[in-house]
């Protein structure tokens, strides 16, 4: 699994994250939480998703898809707006077979949340990010 490089939106510090790892991840020079942004695979989801301390927005996507493409900074802007409070594991259908069948993925993207490994709210297709990290905090009031 690749660290992928994040930049601190509070000190603009880049720094690395792990796709797995205990705790959330912090600024190693202002210690701010910073979004967690993650790959998995067929191979890697347990350790990446399914056994997060957060809650995870999984999202079911292909290189090829248009409204992935359109998405995509949506949930990113959640993620940052909600640093230290979830973490996004992008999962590509097209590399992962094995979890696009499990998931019964029929349409992508596909946005499932998880919290302590199981899924709670799932919705299909492309949205505003005001609209995606309501459905994310309503997901995880109802859970918690």
């Amino acid at each position: 699994m690749i660290p992928t490089t994040v930049a601190c939106p509070n000190c603009g510090k880049r720094n690395r994250v792990p796709a797995a790892a205990d705790g959330v991840p912090q600024c190693g020079n202002c210690h701010q939480p910073l979004a967690w942004i993650a790959e998995a695979s067929d191979d890697t989801f347990a350790e990446v998703a399914e056994r997060s301390a957060l809650p995870v927005i999984v999202d079911f996507w292909a290189d090829w898809c248009g409204p992935c493409r359109m998405v995509t900074p949506a949930l990113e802007q959640v993620s940052q707006d909600l640093a230290g409070r979830v973490k996004l594991v992008k999962v590509d259908v097209d590399r992962s077979p094995r979890l696009s069948e499990r998931f019964a993925i029929k349409h992508i993207p596909t946005l499932m949340m998880m919290v302590r490994g199981e899924v709670v709210a799932q919705r299909a297709g492309s949205a505003p990010a005001h609209e995606l990290r309501r459905w994310v905090e309503d997901a995880i009031k109802a859970r918690t």
